[in-house]
């Protein structure tokens, strides 16, 4: 069974590879091999995998338009046997262009929410990520904080001077957007992402930057992925940042999901199928704990950190739109002047 890593024939697909390592020891050869768009805490879960099904996996790393270029490039002669990537636009994307094969599972039908999978079976989520606000509860009263349209009333004049978000070109801003589209309609979307800018809304490059930014007091209000404050308030259970649960009175907290499909051409379909669906039951724990991530699976609970966010109401997930749409999105935030 051939499984090795990859040296791509241009430089685009070149840049594809971030890393690329075998867990398990033995020799250069892995039993599956991952294109990975996941690039945090997975060495726990897979190891746990390897030990209890003595499958052994091997990964390519890059973003989810590297390794889509990779797999077209390649075809029916690519090693892969596991797509993984971390939005659901992106699997989408790569089951809209043929790169993933339907498979039929019970077991994942019944782990995995229905909105959270591909209706034919060619992908399927396994962690998922709510993008809510955060605020300063020293200059920011819960009660400030729309609970119908959450994310649209940030619009509001209210907040001017007081907002911090992610680039224009982070996949999460862009999902979000994307969903607000969905959601909205375009012409209303475009309104709220004017809001925002006419708010001068200050840009920041990554999430962490932004928690920071609330705490320090230079903006009270932003909009994170959960996961990221879990981790600050881990390391600093201090840190003066709160979480509000976006439009629980309305469509629900916007979420998206890291998730698998089975590559089309691999040669081990069935260890392919075998880890995606351990990784929804058994295997879901190892694989959303350590970056605080919801498990999709109801029968599994999150861990505690997380836990202590409280429940709430999500807004359906719609995987076509976040794909469909991205580009559209893209325009919206450039059309706005947003940065």
């Amino acid at each position: 069974m051939r499984r090795t890593c990859l040296v791509a024939a241009t430089a685009v697909l070149a840049t594809a590879v971030s890393a690329c390592g075998v867990l398990g020891g033995g020799g250069d050869e892995a039993d599956l091999q991952i294109y990975s768009a996941r690039h945090y805490d997975l060495e726990e879960a897979f190891a746990a995998f390897e030990a209890e099904t003595g499958v052994s996996v091997e990964f390519i790393y890059g973003d989810d338009a590297e390794l889509l270029e990779r797999l077209d490039a390649e075809g029916d002669e690519t090693p892969a046997d596991v797509f993984m990537t971390v939005d659901a636009g992106g699997l989408w994307n790569a089951a809209e262009r043929g790169e993933l094969a339907a498979v039929r599972s019970p077991t994942l039908d019944k782990a995995v929410p229905k909105d959270l999978r591909d209706p034919d079976g060619r992908w399927f989520g396994l962690a998922m990520r709510a993008r809510t606000v955060t605020y300063n509860p020293d200059t920011v009263d819960p009660s400030e904080l729309d609970t119908t349209d959450t994310y649209a009333a940030l619009a509001d004049p209210k907040w001017q001077g007081r907002l911090c978000m992610r680039d224009s070109t982070a996949s999460y801003t862009q999902s979000l957007v994307a969903s607000l589209i969905d959601l909205y309609g375009r012409d209303r979307t475009l309104e709220i992402v004017q809001g925002w800018v006419d708010n001068d809304v200050e840009i920041m490059s990554n999430d962490i930057l932004l928690l920071e930014a609330i705490d320090a007091g230079v903006c009270d209000v932003g909009i994170n992925n959960h996961y990221y404050l879990a981790r600050e308030l881990e390391a600093d259970p201090d840190l003066n940042v709160e979480l509000f649960w976006a439009s629980q009175d309305g469509a629900g907290t916007h979420v998206n999901i890291s998730g698998a499909g089975v590559v089309a051409s691999s040669d081990a379909p069935a260890e392919a199928q075998q880890l995606i669906e351990w990784l929804a039951t058994t295997g879901q724990s190892d694989f959303v704990d350590a970056n605080h991530e919801y498990p999709v699976n109801r029968d599994t609970e999150p861990e505690p950190v997380i836990a202590g966010f409280g429940k709430f109401e999500r807004m359906p997930l719609n995987a076509e739109a976040y794909g469909d749409l991205n580009a559209d999105a893209v325009d919206l935030l450039a059309e706005a002047g947003y940065q």
